[in-house]
């Protein structure tokens, strides 16, 4: 078989000198050409994988510092940069004391002992006021009575138990209200153990106090209601009855209402010296 001018083969062999093309060295050249692209091929491969594991080793090697230990946490690339970072340090917690603030004063402590109860004593410290309302009932106040001369505002033994246990002095007032009057008197002394004392063994009574408005009464054998108490260094009494003089029984619920109000209205006052000056110790404490 012969070929034209300009077929697919050109070489020594060729059309031109007229003989035929080698089919085998062809096959060996393009068999030569596919091996030296393969070695190419599987050559480039290896490069890049050791380009990668290079690569890997350089990261654990930075992220390690010289490379003898595995790397167990982030690498250096991970970690915060020098802007990121806090420039203000934080704030303190609070701290408190572990020692306890001291409790505030009893108001008792203050009018337990003369040395403490330093407010004046006076008519107007117990009772202050023309007028003295209870429990919704109205009393009105009669005449009134300081004297140092204890045993003088008492009857029967009370004078004396007064005088024994060191009275100081005795102030007195009257109240009335429908026919019914009724005189307090508060005993003061310089402790709490003599006022104690003196309400304990208290025998007799409180002298009524009468006066404009008022008149004589619980007088000359006539049965009127007393009470004794005390609180703090003052021992407290009262003497009730009927203003016309006639006696008092268990059924003459006036009269006892009276004589508590009364009570009570003197054992506020008391306490009320001590928050007083137990209020003042505690804001001068704290100042």
């Amino acid at each position: 078989m012969s070929f034209g001018q300009g077929g697919p083969f050109q070489g020594p062999e060729g059309p031109e000198n007229g003989g035929t093309p080698d089919w085998e060295a062809l096959a060996d050249a393009s068999a030569a050409r596919a091996r030296r692209k393969k070695w190419l091929l599987i050559g480039g491969g290896a490069l890049a994988t050791a380009a990668v594991a290079a690569a890997v080793a350089t990261a654990v090697v930075s992220g390690n510092g010289d490379g003898s230990r595995r790397d167990t946490g982030k690498h250096a690339s991970e970690l915060p940069t020098a802007d990121g970072l806090p420039t203000e340090l934080p704030a303190p917690e609070p701290s408190f004391s572990s020692v306890a603030p001291p409790p505030p004063p009893d108001p008792r402590d203050y009018i337990a002992d003369v040395k403490k109860d330093r407010l004046p004593v006076t008519v107007d410290s117990f009772f202050p006021d023309d007028e003295l309302t209870a429990g919704g009932r109205t009393y009105t106040r009669g005449a009134t009575h300081r004297t140092g001369r204890c045993a003088t505002t008492t009857q029967g033994a009370l004078g004396a138990i007064l005088t024994a246990n060191g009275c100081d002095q005795v102030i007195r007032a009257t109240y009335t209200r429908g026919g019914v009057a009724v005189t307090v008197g508060v005993a003061v002394f310089d402790t709490e153990a003599q006022a104690k004392r003196t309400a304990r063994l208290a025998s007799g009574g409180l002298a009524s106090l009468s006066g404009p408005g008022v008149p004589v009464f619980c007088r000359g054998g006539v049965y009127c209601r007393r009470t004794a108490n005390s609180y703090g260094r003052y021992a407290y009494f009262t003497v009730g009855g009927f203003t016309d003089g006639h006696d008092v029984t268990k059924a003459d619920k006036d009269v006892y209402t009276t004589g508590d109000d009364l009570t009570d209205h003197t054992f506020r006052r008391i306490r009320h010296r001590g928050e007083v000056q137990a209020s003042a110790a505690a804001n001068l404490t704290t100042t």
